[in-house]
């Protein structure tokens, strides 16, 4: 099974991306989703997190308004729309799967953190100011 996240790149404060979390050789309609950052010398923060179904979603206060999740089991990918990005945006981003026993279930960040069960590599935004 493999987890990967896509769509990273350098935009200038105020501009948009668009990332994405793929799998393969798993359903993901069982997971529930959590994005994660992490800047140099940080550690890894939640951004926003999804239920496996899609109706529950959260976001940390840092992105609120601004970045959107949201997901397509049939096409078995996450989504991480961010608007309006910052300088302050630019990190690592991860995306993280955990098992879920009940539809709409929406883990905390800390449960990704001890117990997701697939984690992508990770892509690079740069936001420039």
């Amino acid at each position: 099974v493999q987890l990967q996240a896509s769509g990273g790149g350098l935009v200038q404060a105020g501009g948009s991306l668009r990332l994405s979390c793929g799998v393969s050789g798993e359903n993901l309609a069982s997971f529930a989703i959590a994005w994660f950052r992490q800047a140099p010398g940080k550690e890894r923060e939640g951004v926003s997190c999804v239920s496996n179904v899609g109706y529950s979603q959260y976001y940390a206060d840092s992105v609120l308004g601004r970045f959107t999740i949201s997901r397509n089991n049939a096409k078995n990918t996450v989504y991480l729309q961010m608007s309006n990005l910052k300088p302050e945006d630019t990190a690592v981003y991860y995306c993280a799967a955990l098992f879920t026993h009940e539809d709409d279930l929406l883990p905390t960040f800390d449960s990704f953190l001890t117990s997701a069960d697939y984690w992508g590599q990770g892509t690079q935004v740069t936001v420039s100011s």
